[in-house]
């Protein structure tokens, strides 16, 4: 009996480890210059990517759907953005509203979750112009807690299609504002609410349910009030392309 018991310990150990997502280790990382622009260029000489809480991850694919309701609702490219967190034993993940075109909002490790999206279409890292505080880590590692297992805010994202969204000339200085924690969220609004949590945006003029990844990137909008307030402007180094190859 103890025999089997000590098989059956060692096959579940195994099965444990095959199931374990590719090591960080086996992935490599490195960003290209920074520059607003969304082309397919590699600009300058990579260099290795020390990522660190509270960068910003935007990247897009080449999936129809998406493409039309993002030019639909005026929202463009690219179609992602997510947040650089620390989990508790130091690890970082990519906290994220349906990563993969999932309905779920999930902490997935950092370099490989890099990579599938890499794998689809460009990806690139806002990084933090200045590390975070010990103190606003923590509390972003807490919300990226208590957020993971949420539902995807499909019927939300769908209304940015209709007259009914929180943008528009007047009615985003009055809507949109940070609610804490949703029991649902979709990318954009995602990123900003964890930002605001953290204190790394001004909540008074973030507009998490009114913001695109397209204005993460490219710092501008043409609605009136984000464009006066972009939340990653001052503390976010501007877009860098990110590869797992420096030789691409």
């Amino acid at each position: 009996m103890r025999n089997f018991l000590v098989l059956s310990c060692l096959f579940g150990i195994q099965n444990v480890l095959l199931a374990q997502p590719p090591s960080d280790k086996a992935i490599a990382s490195y960003l290209h210059d920074p520059s607003y622009c969304m082309d397919k260029d590699l600009r300058g000489k990579p260099r290795a990517y020390l990522p660190q809480p509270g960068d910003v991850m935007l990247a897009t694919d080449k999936n129809l759907f998406w493409k039309i309701t993002h030019d639909l609702a005026l929202a463009f490219e690219p179609h992602n953005s997510a947040l650089i967190v620390a989990r508790r034993d130091g690890r970082l993940a990519v906290l994220e509203a349906g990563p993969n075109d999932t309905i779920w909002v999930r902490n997935s490790d950092m370099l490989p979750h890099l990579k599938e999206y890499a794998d689809k279409g460009p990806v690139w890292i806002r990084k933090r112009k200045a590390p975070l505080t010990a103190e606003q880590s923590a509390c972003l590692t807490e919300f990226a807690e208590r957020q993971e297992g949420k539902r995807f805010a499909l019927a939300r994202l769908g209304v940015q299609l209709t007259p009914f969204r929180d943008r528009g000339l007047v009615r985003t200085r009055f809507m949109g504002g940070p609610h804490g924690e949703r029991s649902r969220y979709y990318c954009s609004e995602l990123v900003l609410e964890a930002c605001v949590a953290a204190g790394l945006v001004d909540a008074q003029n973030t507009r998490p349910s009114a913001t695109y990844p397209h204005e993460l990137f490219f710092d501008r909008s043409h609605n009136p009030f984000i464009n006066r307030h972009l939340p990653l402007g001052c503390a976010w180094e501007p877009p860098a392309r990110w590869v797992y190859c420096a030789a691409e």
